[in-house]
């Protein structure tokens, strides 16, 4: 059965994280496997319109403007005919959205809903339940959910998370893990310095990934171990913290902070290192401990969310969330390291290898597909319905208002006027026939 997937998330190339390699490499994947894919996202700077990227994957970067930490302002009704019209054009069948935090997810499957399209939903992140932004996002997410046909957690950890924040049935959620693409991310030991110790993080520089213990740590390890380098990828917000205590402990030739790095040149930092360091407060998965010990690096991470699930024991040193504990982990691994107490790099890539790779990840999002394609189809009536449980009655009133300015669309834009776009894939196989028949004539 063939599908048209329309993945969905403010989280997108040239943005560099776990969600946006999740939504390339699964694109990438279901691509092959003969679907039809695009990516809808806001625009990046200059990066507006159509873009095509590896194997004719289409990226639609819509000139929203973004309101908050790269996720647009939440206002439904500007961005629906824009939404609605590239839904029709591209035949979508199915809406896959990506990311809690994503506004941009969240409005299009509520619009191809209204549509009769069929939406899937997965949850990349956890969310607490007691402090004020989290009981608001949770309320959100459960208005989201509660009409969604099938919700996909990285982990079991995820799973459970969501299904008590967000209210969702456990039996309409799946659990699938990420993956690594094994074949970029091989060891390289060479790149190493024979003289010094380097650790290595890469992640987004904000507050939940656990930079402020990062800040601790690198000035007591720094003061503590003369041959200790910390080699540092990524950006955000408390990049000026790390830069400060950079200077004020006259550390510049010891701490590297490359900034925004692209995602092929991954790979060239983590072979860099010797230990891979996250001191994340929160996680769901978290890809880059995976392709770190794909990498053959020695992995000191926080137990938080779903960690502890995504490698066995003896490739991993799990801490808790708080100074004391990371730097025992981090000494630990150092000595283990000096003594050769550690798995051979190549043995840690075959053994990632075998426990995670895209096309497995793909069979089973593809099975999903599969069986939210054969549920019935739910009238205007059922939808509202299924909001009533929320207790926000007044959402259905939004809902309705969508629906009505739909059906005006329909009158103003009727779908026989919209052009239908060619299929990438087709036009390819098309090509050399057209080809054929010239010379033959």
């Amino acid at each position: 059965m063939e599908h048209r997937i329309c993945m969905v998330s403010d989280f997108f190339y040239p943005n560099m994280g776990g969600v946006e390699e999740h939504i390339f490499n699964l694109s990438q994947c279901l691509l092959l496997r003969g679907h039809k894919v695009i990516v809808l996202t806001h625009s990046y700077q200059d990066r507006v319109g159509v873009r095509y990227m590896t194997n004719g994957l289409k990226v639609y970067y819509l000139p929203i403007i973004t309101f908050y930490n790269q996720c647009i302002l939440p206002s439904i009704i500007c961005s629906l005919p824009l939404i609605r019209y590239i839904f029709i054009r591209e035949r979508i069948t199915i809406v896959h959205g990506h990311s809690a935090f994503s506004a941009l997810a969240h409005e299009a499957m509520m619009i191809g809903r209204l549509l009769g399209l069929k939406t899937v939903f997965t949850d990349h992140s956890l969310f607490g339940f007691a402090d004020t932004s989290a009981i608001i996002t949770n309320k959100f997410l459960e208005l989201s959910l509660s009409d969604c046909n099938h919700c996909i957690c990285v982990s079991h950890t995820g799973k459970e998370n969501t299904v008590l924040r967000a209210r969702v049935k456990h039996e309409r959620v799946s659990v699938i893990p990420n993956a690594v693409d094994t074949t970029m991310f091989i060891p390289e030991p060479e790149n190493r310095k024979k003289d010094k110790v380097t650790i290595v993080l890469v992640s987004r520089l904000v507050y939940r990934k656990g930079i402020d213990l990062l800040a601790q740590i690198i000035v007591d390890i720094c003061h503590k171990y003369q041959d200790v380098e910390f080699l540092i990828g990524g950006d955000g917000p408390k990049r000026t913290l790390l830069e400060e205590v950079r200077e004020k402990h006259h550390l510049q030739d010891r701490v590297t902070l490359l900034g925004i790095i692209e995602h092929s040149q991954v790979h060239n930092v983590l072979t860099r290192g010797h230990i891979f360091l996250n001191t994340s407060l929160t996680e769901a998965y978290c890809m880059a401990i995976v392709e770190a010990a794909s990498c053959g690096l020695q992995v000191v991470s926080t137990r938080v969310g779903g960690i502890p699930e995504v490698l066995p024991p003896d490739l991993i040193y799990l801490t808790e969330p708080n100074i004391s504990s990371l730097l025992c982990g981090l000494e630990k691994a150092m000595d283990d390291l000096h003594q050769g107490y550690v798995v051979s790099p190549y043995e840690c890539h075959r053994r990632v290898r075998a426990l995670y790779n895209w096309t497995n990840v793909s069979e089973r999002t593809e099975k999903v597909y599969h069986a939210v394609t054969q549920e019935p189809a739910k009238d205007l009536g059922h939808q509202l319905q299924s909001f009533v449980p929320t207790g926000v009655l007044p959402f259905l009133l939004l809902i309705s208002l969508v629906y009505l300015i739909l059906q005006l669309l329909d009158w103003l834009v009727p779908r026989s006027e919209i052009d239908i776009a060619r299929d990438f894939n087709k036009q390819v196989t098309d090509e050399p026939n057209i080809k054929r028949k010239r010379l033959k004539y």
